[in-house]
């Protein structure tokens, strides 16, 4: 026997929900094979469905249409901060500067490693310490690097927090509309369980088939399970066999 399932996507969630509208809209209350007090729930429940859902997937397109030039302005950042560093290390390694001077970037003498630039966080940290490092170091009377100077590698960190906040508040958006969505897919799966016990409890007088059919116009959605698929397309084919 094929069993009910409910629906486990937010798309199917609206859709068994308009197909019981949809009857009520069409359908006397007399006739009508669930309760007035379940339709007036669901006709109260679906814009706030409907709405959360749409404000989910506009977030969500959002943040995604941002993500390619974030990643670009991303990658940029940490690109000038590398090598603003390289250039550093090639000026010592000149002998132009001498080594202690990288402890002004925050990194230990005669270390030659550029610090882990892979992350937000990383990117954050250590642009901080390279451009406060800059500016102190000339303040000691150091000569400005160039190629890139601090100032280029400075407009594209502050470009990258500035894109960093943004990002992070659409993300914000996200997370909040995902959670309103959750907490309505719970009642939504409640309302329309009741729906369709109700609507199955006013059938229980007709056959099985009978009943699947006509619930199956309320939007119920019956299963077969794998053998029993699989058994009624072996039936099929027996019967094919028989009649060619």
């Amino acid at each position: 026997m094929p069993y009910r399932r409910l629906p486990n996507t937010d798309l199917a969630r609206l859709r068994a929900i308009e197909a019981a509208l949809e009857l009520g809209k069409r359908t006397a209350l007399t006739q009508l094979a669930f309760s007035q007090q379940t339709l007036e729930k669901l006709q109260m429940f679906y814009p706030h469905l409907l709405g959360a859902i749409r404000q989910l997937n506009v977030s969500k397109q959002n943040q995604f249409d941002r993500s390619k030039e974030y990643g670009e302005i991303f990658r940029k950042s940490k690109l000038y901060l590398s090598h603003f560093l390289q250039v550093v290390n090639f000026a010592i390694a000149r002998e132009e500067m001498k080594p202690e001077v990288i402890e002004f970037y925050g990194l230990k003498m005669n270390s030659r490693a550029t610090p882990p630039l892979n992350l937000e966080a990383h990117i954050l940290t250590w642009g901080e310490k390279i451009i406060d490092g800059e500016q102190k170091r000339i303040m000691k009377g150091g000569s400005p690097i160039y190629s890139p100077s601090i100032a280029l590698v400075k407009v594209h960190y502050e470009t990258f927090k500035e894109a960093y906040r943004q990002q992070k508040t659409l993300q914000n958006i996200t997370n909040r509309a995902s959670v309103k969505v959750a907490e309505l897919r719970e009642k939504a799966d409640e309302l329309i369980q009741q729906m369709w016990n109700e609507v199955e409890n006013s059938m229980l007088h007709l056959s099985d088939d009978e009943r699947r059919e006509k619930a199956s116009r309320y939007g119920i959605v019956y299963v077969y399970r794998a053998s029993e698929q699989k058994k009624m397309e072996v039936e099929s084919l027996q019967q094919s066999i028989v009649f060619s």
